[in-house]
């Protein structure tokens, strides 16, 4: 049985995440022996949203998909970005005149897969039902392709383990993405759909979620707003998944990897 092997790699925080995905990415290609690698790329730029040439970094780098979520569009200058790369993508439940879509399919000789972006709506801005826009969308991305992956942005993980079951049999796997924190409850769920709560990020280990803390730790203690800055300091932490699925969509195996990167590739 023909298996592909899919990378999944958590939210990518800002110069230093960018800098280990540069550094690491072609040695886990090899060392896993990658098919194809996604990665959530809302974070690239400054810890919050994208530009054109952070999301250029990281397709140079090897991500063959980027997917996002509510911090998307926080960058005026990479709002085109969503229109002119086609291999990035937005949560499908935005509102419908909101730049870019929320799938895509991308092919390499003869393997298709289909990539799916939603976000929840749990302690999150309102959007439109991503169990409803997820079932569709999924249901006619199955018809191209019998291989879909989802990348469920949300905080809450009975709202992330509530849609993975909702689309059991017809995702092959639902990842979900945006605390930053991963966790271990991977598994196979009914009919052969991989899922994980939280894939996790690529950042400053020493930090709140990618961010210094000391501005965070205020913002805490007095409620005043703060401006969050990205954490540089060594070791980084790599987290992400790797996905194992066959030709008929249905998922093998989902293996955590997380990795402490000493020293920073930043310097």
């Amino acid at each position: 049985m023909s298996l592909i092997r899919v990378l999944f790699l958590g939210d990518i925080i800002g110069l230093p995440g960018r800098s280990a995905v540069k550094r690491y990415l072609p040695l886990f290609r090899e060392q896993y022996s990658v098919d194809m690698v996604i990665a959530n790329g809302e974070n690239l730029a400054g810890g919050t949203g994208l530009t054109p040439d952070t999301i250029n970094d990281i397709f140079e780098s090897g991500v063959d998909v980027v997917t996002t979520g509510n911090h998307g569009f926080d960058k005026k200058e990479g709002l085109s970005c969503f229109n002119t790369e086609h291999f990035l993508i937005r949560p499908q439940n935005y509102p419908p005149l909101a730049p870019g879509k929320g799938y895509v399919f991308w092919e390499k000789k003869q393997l298709k897969i289909g990539v799916l972006n939603l976000q929840g709506r749990v302690f999150m801005p309102t959007l439109d039902c991503p169990f409803r826009i997820g079932k569709e969308f999924a249901l006619a991305m199955k018809k191209e392709s019998p291989i879909l992956i989802i990348d469920f942005h949300a905080e809450a993980t009975s709202e992330k383990i509530a849609l993975a079951h909702y689309l059991s049999g017809t995702a092959s796997a639902v990842i979900g993405s945006h605390t930053h924190v991963q966790t271990a409850d991977e598994r196979i769920l009914a009919n052969s759909t991989l899922f994980i709560s939280d894939v996790g990020m690529i950042g400053s280990l020493d930090s709140v979620i990618g961010m210094k803390k000391e501005s965070i730790i205020r913002r805490f203690l007095t409620q005043v707003p703060e401006r969050f800055e990205v954490e540089t300091k060594s070791p980084l932490i790599w987290e992400s998944v790797l996905l194992v699925i066959n030709y008929t969509g249905e998922g093998v195996s989902i293996e955590r990897i997380r990795k402490i990167l000493e020293p920073s590739p930043v310097s």
